[in-house]
């Protein structure tokens, strides 16, 4: 298994791809990590359609829409307070907590 540099909770930004046009950028919160084939689930990208077969006496089936898996390679964390993706580097406070900060700006993540 390989490290990811995105946790699930993370807001981040789609830089490469369909989503990522530069009028409107692709901006959400990370909803499935997935370390082993190094893809993230990020909320309103990549929607797919899904055939879902009724499991259970009653229960409709159909065509769902939800999310698909993009390459995590295509996303960055983004800095709330620079507006953009941006890379990260490891703090340690005084306590001795390993936190996530912004290279440019210094802010938190």
């Amino acid at each position: 298994m390989s490290k990811m540099h995105i946790k699930t909770g993370d807001t981040v930004i789609v830089i490469s791809g369909e989503y990522a046009n530069g009028k409107e950028p692709a901006i959400g919160k990370v909803i499935g990590v997935s370390p082993k084939e190094g893809k993230v689930m990020v909320e309103g990208v990549q929607i797919v359609s899904k055939h879902v077969k009724p499991r259970k006496q009653g229960e409709a089936g159909g065509i769902i829409k939800t999310e698909g898996a993009i390459y995590a390679s295509k996303v960055m964390l983004y800095c709330s307070k620079c507006g953009a993706g941006r890379r990260t580097h490891v703090k340690v406070t005084e306590n001795g907590e390993k936190i996530r900060a912004c290279v440019k700006c210094g802010e938190e993540l």
